[in-house]
């Protein structure tokens, strides 16, 4: 371990790996370059964004067979989104990347380059390449700039600095090819994982993630819109994109002083089964409804989505369709495609459906900067209930995998704060709700009315008792049918 004083501020500054060519000091986020006979200053760094990661400089876990420890990070921002990049220090001395996406990892080191990748200009996601000896799938194509930095970094990062990047996947298997320096690629390989499957230790608590989540460290305490002055209470950390309840306005989460994009329409308040807001609890995971969005495919059809979070569990989404509701979790094993189906080990799903899905309504915080308008195409492949979607864009292709939940379940998870509806999930053409048991009893009584009229109108004195006695025959159990159901 290296110590150097800082140019600036004089305070300690360490290098840990001697890999690393630059750290940012903790206190006056000046960058330190390490040179062979001297120590420069670069200038200053941008604070990172503090964010839902659980990850922090100093958590340490272990990869395969190998221990690591988070020694330095970089935040990257696209045009529609950010994530992180955590320099990781193996326990031999290596170096590598943990990538946290909104809540999805890999991990990755750097590889022997093959002489012959593919130019960045020609990749695009959903095609699939030759990476060695091995057909690898385009999964993220993008530009983005470093804003901000903590600790120590292999590199020299400053003001404006560009990465050029793309990710491949083949299952869990995880490649990047970064043209950062230019023409030809350096190759990164590995694989996806989980917080637990790398045994970290040393993660943020879930009361300081809610503290910190979404404002620089010390700088913005809470947030109104500068829209209309409504305040905004899920402010998310590393959500590029914040959509005003109120106002409709669309704001950008990644500055101290919310920015406003673009002003939503005036548009009347959507009615959704849960509300933006609600608490509930999956397992023993604590969730809250963040975001909402409605989308609508070429047929008219719409559904709605929400986006849940836990401190732990990440990011879940619920679907309310007029199938029913769906659990979908973002995949780290990726199916394979090909033409009509997909492949998920040795289970094959049918497609049916391919369409173009368009934003028309989103309220609360995403993990993605998120509009109406927005346009994706979404190719769904099924087999036995359980749902395959890929998501395609002009820059990303993203799956997902879903499963039906029963209403009772959804009400189960979010009783009693959620107030979710016993009305069935919201139709293609508007929002009916369940038919209950005493409307099918009244409707009964009322036709068993209509055959004995006549008989009724004759011989009232004589058929009413068994008339009313047969009403309350049939209405009662309905009732008590529907009590049973209400407290489900």
């Amino acid at each position: 371990m290296l110590t150097v004083s800082c140019p600036s501020c004089g305070a300690g500054v360490r290098f840990r790996s001697h890999a690393s060519v630059m750290a940012v000091c903790e206190f006056c986020r000046t960058g330190v370059v390490k040179d062979p006979a001297a120590v420069r200053e670069l200038g200053k760094v941008a604070e990172v964004l503090e964010d839902y990661s659980p990850i922090q400089l100093g958590t340490s876990g272990t990869w395969g067979q190998r221990g690591f420890t988070v020694v330095g990070r970089l935040q990257l921002r696209y045009d529609a989104g950010m994530w992180n990049e955590w320099h990781i220090l193996f326990d031999d001395g290596s170096s590598g990347w943990l990538a946290d996406a909104s809540g999805q990892y890999t991990v990755t080191t750097a590889r022997d380059t093959p002489a012959s990748l593919p130019a960045f200009e020609t990749l695009r996601p959903g095609q699939e390449y030759q990476i060695g000896t091995e057909r690898y799938t385009a999964a993220d194509v993008r530009t983005a700039e470093c804003v901000g930095g903590q600790g120590e970094l292999p590199f020299i990062v400053g003001a404006g600095w560009q990465a050029r990047v793309a990710d491949l996947r083949q299952g869990t298997a995880f490649v990047t090819l970064d043209y950062s320096d230019g023409a030809a690629p350096q190759l990164y390989g590995g694989k996806a994982a989980t917080l637990e499957g790398l045994k970290c230790q040393l993660l943020r608590d879930d009361d300081t993630i809610l503290q910190t989540a979404g404002r620089y460290r010390g700088k913005l305490a809470a947030l109104s819109c500068p829209s209309c002055g409504n305040a905004i209470q899920y402010l998310p950390g590393l959500t590029a994109s914040l959509v005003c309840k109120a106002c409709r306005a669309q704001l950008d989460a990644a500055s101290p002083q919310a920015q406003v994009l673009q002003a939503g329409e005036k548009v009347k308040a959507v009615r959704t089964t849960l509300e933006l807001g609600a608490e509930g609890k999956l397992g023993n995971q604590k969730i809250t409804v963040i975001g909402v969005m409605r989308r609508m495919d070429d047929e008219g059809s719409t559904w709605t989505e929400y986006l849940l979070y836990g401190a732990r569990g990440g990011f879940t989404w619920l679907e309310e369709t007029d199938d029913g509701w769906f659990k979908s979790q973002v995949m780290d094993d990726w199916p394979r495609w090909q033409g009509e189906k997909a492949q998920l080990g040795s289970v094959r799903f049918e497609q049916q459906y391919d369409y173009r899905a368009t934003v028309t309504f989103a309220a609360g915080a995403f993990n993605w900067r998120v509009q109406v308008g927005d346009a994706t195409r979404i190719v769904e492949f099924e087999r036995n209930g359980v749902h395959l979607a890929a998501e395609l864009t002009a820059h990303e292709l993203t799956w997902s995998k879903s499963t039906p939940v029963a209403h009772d379940q959804v009400q189960a998870w979010f009783d009693p704060k959620a107030k979710a509806k016993k009305a069935a999930p919201r139709t293609k053409g508007g929002n009916a709700p369940d038919r209950t048991y005493r409307d099918v009893a009244v409707m009964f009584i009322i036709g068993m009315l209509l055959i004995n009229a006549i008989p009724l109108v004759f011989g009232f004195r004589a058929t009413y008792l068994y008339t009313v006695l047969g009403s309350a025959a049939v209405y009662l159990p309905a009732r008590f049918l529907d009590w049973l159901n209400e407290r489900r």
